[in-house]
């Protein structure tokens, strides 16, 4: 393919993916294909020989299509939406077609000031204070590993990357029992341990850790001989938006010399409208903080936006020097590979640029605010009707239900043939041991007509 062939299918797919997003309702919002179905279309072995673009678009249509979900169909209510709001696509664009490796202030420094930049726009946005320092990182759970990894190092005197952890002291990190399975996997890779995640158990209408348990947990496990070493909280847990009284635990963890993260990856976006920002008070008082623009934003995937009261701290945990990645000469420079896990980096801040841009905080607000208000309405829609019964109510825009009287598997079987209906998507959560249907708005191009073709669905399946 020569430039002016690459201009002629640029042109040709920007068309094309004009028409896919308007057309997007037609479809049904899972793939409807069957195991296997894809890979049995394409050949076992590669070609030898150039292929014609045409062949090759002709089989992503034909092959690949019917085996995609839709995760920008506007009535996408399940796990939460990977947005792609058309400014920070053309961002995405212009970063595939310049292609720079980010790892260096010298290797690309527009990438590096930018980043610095819009972290700092972000920062303002969801009212975090001044000082906090920001990264992108790819997912909130790379950002939730760097935090374990910090809370490790300190807790072992920054000795742990050298010596390694055999022989050294167990160490101990404090959850809630809502918190997403990263947070499990960031145990697990950071040698800490399953067995030394200690998942405290949650309780009350916004499912949040008792601050009581976590300082028996802690009191309990020095005298056991154990090192406390970090918490993590949450606000906007994934099953049903479970939120911990910052102040509290952080307070606690501050007495206890503990490294604090918070795991906002949905929620923190809704932190840009003032009003909502009760759910999270006492976040200034953590040692990190993350959420991802990729969500209700509207950033193209993936764009994970870590905020530290000092990156000194991970700095001094990941960072590593050799001669090549030096940059001479230049003493007052930023190297953001220093704050995450991959040497390479992407040039991630630029969607932020052209997104914050084209709709200003304001509009980025009205259709948080407006998922927020299609959600509470759908739920008290459902709490009317015997059918169902609400299990938790709204926080933000997610909550729970179920069929009235039914079973577990009762419960499965309704999501099933909704999802294979394929006008609406939604996923299944367990509550206290028992299986319920999670709704949640966040699809950045979602509609209240959308919302209301929820309650379409539910009518002619439980009919």
């Amino acid at each position: 393919m020569d430039w002016d062939d690459f201009a002629r299918w640029g042109a040709r797919l920007s068309d094309w993916g004009a028409d896919y997003h308007k057309t997007l309702r037609d479809r049904p919002v899972r793939a409807q294909t069957a195991p296997g179905e894809i890979a049995a279309q394409l050949p076992d072995t590669p070609p030898d020989g150039a292929e014609d673009m045409e062949a090759i678009f002709a089989d992503f249509e034909r092959i690949v299509m019917p085996g995609i979900t839709h995760w920008q169909h506007p009535r996408f209510f399940a796990y939460f939406p990977a947005n792609a709001a058309p400014p920070s696509m053309l961002a995405e664009m212009l970063v595939s077609m310049i292609a720079p490796q980010c790892m260096l202030w010298q290797t690309s420094p527009a990438a590096t000031e930018v980043e610095t930049k819009m972290l700092d726009w972000l920062r303002q946005a969801i009212g975090l204070p001044a000082g906090f320092a920001g990264v992108i990182q790819d997912s909130a759970s790379s950002a939730t590993l760097a935090a374990m990894l910090v809370m490790r190092e300190r807790a072992l005197d920054w000795q742990g990357n050298v010596a390694g952890l055999s022989g050294g002291p167990r160490l101990r990190v404090y959850c809630s029992d809502q918190v997403h399975s990263s947070i499990d996997r960031a145990a697990w890779v950071s040698g800490i341990g399953q067995e030394n995640l200690v998942k405290l158990p949650t309780s009350g209408p916004q499912r949040g850790v008792d601050p009581e348990a976590l300082r028996t947990a802690i009191a309990a496990d020095r005298t056991a001989g154990f090192k406390p070493a970090g918490l993590i909280a949450v606000t906007g847990a994934t099953g049903m938006g479970a939120c911990d009284d910052l102040s509290a635990l952080t307070a606690i963890a501050k007495a206890e010399g503990l490294y604090t993260h918070v795991d906002a990856a949905w929620a923190g976006a809704a932190m840009i409208c003032p009003e909502y920002r009760a759910l999270w008070q006492g976040v200034e008082q953590a040692d990190s903080v993350v959420f991802n623009p990729h969500k209700w934003l509207g950033a193209q995937f993936d764009c994970s936006a870590h905020f530290l009261r000092d990156p000194d701290a991970l700095r001094q945990t990941l960072a590593i020097r050799p001669e090549y990645l030096k940059t001479h000469g230049q003493a007052d420079v930023t190297d953001y590979s220093e704050w995450s896990i991959p040497l390479g980096r992407r040039f991630r801040a630029l969607k932020i640029w052209f997104l914050i841009r084209a709709y200003g905080l304001d509009g980025l607000r009205s259709r948080i605010r407006n998922h927020v208000t299609w959600a509470e309405g759908l739920c008290e829609t459902l709490r009317a009707d015997p059918r169902f019964e609400i299990v938790t109510d709204p926080i933000l825009s997610l909550f729970t239900f179920r069929l009235a009287g039914g079973s577990d598997d009762d419960q499965i079987a309704l999501v099933t043939r909704i999802n294979d209906d394929g006008r609406v998507y939604l996923t299944q959560t367990k509550i206290d041991g028992h299986s319920a249907i999670r709704f949640q708005a966040g699809q950045f191009d979602c509609t209240e007509d959308d919302v209301k073709a929820v309650l379409t669905v539910l009518d002619e399946m439980t009919r």
